[in-house]
């Protein structure tokens, strides 16, 4: 019997260790709440656009002659407030700039509600500084106006110029107007009437439709069900108070995301390479030489020996072009199976972000980098 016992009591000891050994090679997982990983549906901004005009200006607005519908627009503008400007008037305008603004309608907006707005010049204003917009019917896609915009345009650049030499700082052709627009007309709704919550996550991942919605279940709350790998729906009573309710909780709920997919970003603008903790690498050998072409061109001035000889003075170009190749050794890399190790491997073959760029393709086409490579 004490045999028995000795032996179950190692084979649990055993059991520990071995858990306790699975836990610390398995990768953590980690909980976000829902809101952080999925959008309602339908809760959503709308852009909206208009075009008007800003006056005040110190000198800095659109020159009429390159610009002929900013003319137009102040004259139109005019007649509407019972002024008539004479035809064949040639305005010349310097405190009038044509403008784009732009603005985004949220959700559940009320009539009576301020909005912020983005003014930017469309003509060849050269500062929107200490001007006004005058009032502008911002409309929706469907042509419908939704919101009314005007106000002091706040400009965050500054600049100045003289003699031919000017300086800039930041951008002066655009501006904000904080709560420079209110709501004149609402957007319609169904929120709250049909019992059905539809949940997109922000990213395509079955197992994390499948980690939300059993999570809800899990709860209580509703009735989910995945629908693919981006659509969740939640069933819940019908009734808007109780769905805001369901909602709230709904989104506040913390889910287990498990290992995500392995990805490789670059981008091949900036040289910037970036990657997740899942990214690992099998054994491969890599050689990466740098070929360069130098061009060096300098002048050579050939003059006569005496000023009375009759010859002329001659300029010469000299060009010398080199080609250079440093580096080209095979180098191994390990396998490696974690972030860290990757990063240590890959700054061990001293290669450029530039260079580290076609490593990484070639690693993608040898099979030896266990990642997703997207390029943008």
């Amino acid at each position: 019997m004490k045999k028995f016992t000795d032996s179950l009591s190692r084979l649990v000891r055993s059991l520990a260790v071995a858990a306790t050994l699975i836990s610390l090679c398995s990768p953590p997982a980690s909980a976000d709440r829902i809101r952080d990983l999925a959008s309602v549906q339908g809760v959503r901004d709308n852009a909206l656009l208009g075009y008007g005009l800003v006056v005040g200006l110190d000198g800095s607005g659109d020159q009429t002659t390159q610009t002929p519908f900013t003319t137009q627009t102040l004259t139109n503008m005019l007649s509407q407030l019972g002024i008539t400007v004479p035809a064949g008037t040639n305005m010349q305008l310097k405190n009038v700039a044509a403008v784009m603004v732009t603005a985004k309608l949220p959700p559940f907006s009320r009539s009576g509600q301020a909005i912020d707005v983005v003014v930017s010049s469309m003509g060849n204003a050269k500062s929107l500084r200490g001007g006004t917009l005058l009032m502008t019917p911002l409309k929706g896609v469907d042509n419908q106006v939704y919101a009314l915009a005007q106000g002091n345009v706040l400009v965050g650049g500054a600049g100045a110029s003289s003699g031919g030499s000017s300086v800039t700082v930041n951008q002066l052709s655009g501006g904000r107007i904080t709560g420079g627009a209110t709501v004149e007309r609402e957007l319609p709704t169904t929120f709250g009437t049909d019992g059905v919550i539809n949940l997109q996550l922000h990213e395509d991942d079955f197992n994390m439709a499948q980690a939300v919605s059993d999570a809800i279940n899990r709860r209580g709350i509703g009735m989910a069900s995945a629908l693919d790998g981006r659509n969740v729906q939640v069933r819940v009573p019908r009734g808007g108070s109780s769905q805001v309710r369901i909602l709230a909780e709904i989104q506040n709920i913390d889910v287990v995301i498990g290992p995500m997919d392995a990805k490789v970003i670059i981008n091949s603008r900036t040289g910037s390479v970036v990657m997740n903790r899942d990214v690992t690498l099998d054994t491969c050998a890599v050689a990466q030489g740098n070929l360069s072409v130098v061009v060096n061109q300098s002048s050579n001035v050939s003059q006569p020996n005496t000023p009375l000889a009759g010859g002329q003075t001659v300029v010469t170009p000299s060009t010398d072009i080199s080609v250079r190749q440093n580096g080209g050794s095979l180098q191994r890399v390990q396998s490696s199976a974690s972030l860290n190790n990757v990063v240590r491997t890959l700054n061990a073959l001293g290669a450029t972000p530039i260079d580290l760029m076609s490593i990484l393709q070639a690693m993608k086409t040898a099979g030896c980098l266990r990642a997703d490579l997207e390029i943008i």
